[in-house]
């Protein structure tokens, strides 16, 4: 099709550049240049997300028949996809991603004519930045690869943490725990080196944490949050009591 084509080029021009600067990364690692490298690997991983790819078996199929994205049709064997798979360093697709952030914030800024909305142009008017930082559990592991079958269904694959612009809807940073059950609460440091001044921050309930809030303060950051089911508050003060709002000054006791 046409359309793939087209997704297959743009995808093409942005990755490649990303994925040629982390070669020297890539040869420090002790990685060989295989034919299983890092180009092939990131196309793989596309492909099985873009075109929602079955498995490994299919897909080895499609890279021998016809190829795919960037990479021509190669003879490979499913176990050694499988394996490939396994063994990655993902340190590598998570380089190539931040480095093409900037890239995608400049295209970004470059084609966004329709005007924000209302409530984001208010709110940059007062502040240089909104940014959202959420944490969610990952879901249990595709069973892409013949070696994964067999693990056990409700399997957590760990939990990633994300800090996103709110204007461009970017992220700024993403972190990954392989612990499941981590708390939130043990990214405050990673959050407090990296917000600035003038900065508002859309915080998610598990950082329901005073300390933390003090610290932000004291650093000059803004942050609006969910209260606490069942938390005890005092109304020192009412600014606005309408249907559609309600903004008041309160003693969390």
């Amino acid at each position: 099709m046409v359309e793939d084509e087209v997704i297959a080029k743009q995808l093409e021009r942005l990755l490649t550049p990303a994925i040629t600067n982390q070669e020297n990364y890539y040869r420090k690692l002790g990685l060989r240049e295989r034919i299983l490298n890092l180009p092939l690997m990131m196309a793989a991983v596309l492909t099985l997300l873009w075109r929602d790819v079955a498995g490994v078996r299919e897909m080895t199929r499609m890279l021998a028949r016809d190829g795919f994205l960037w990479c021509n049709p190669t003879k490979v064997s499913q176990q050694a996809v499988s394996q490939r798979f396994l063994t990655f360093p993902s340190e590598l697709f998570e380089k190539v991603f931040k480095d093409l952030l900037p890239s995608l914030r400049t295209a970004w800024h470059s084609r966004n004519k329709r005007p924000l909305p209302e409530s984001i142009q208010f709110t940059l008017s007062r502040f240089d930045k909104i940014w959202i930082v959420d944490g969610s559990t990952l879901e249990a592991l595709f069973r892409k690869l013949q070696s994964l079958e067999e693990a056990h269904y409700g399997q957590l694959a760990g939990k990633m943490s994300t800090v996103i612009d709110l204007m461009t809807r970017l992220p700024v940073e993403i972190w990954f725990a392989s612990n499941p059950k981590a708390s939130d609460t043990k990214l405050e440091e990673n959050i407090l080196n990296l917000v600035t001044e003038s900065t508002l921050l859309l915080l998610d309930r598990g950082f329901y944490h005073f300390y933390f809030w003090l610290q932000l303060i004291d650093k000059k950051v803004d942050f609006i949050t969910r209260i606490k089911k069942g938390a005890a508050i005092k109304v020192e003060q009412i600014f606005t009591d309408s249907y559609g709002l309600r903004d008041r000054k309160i003693c969390l006791a």
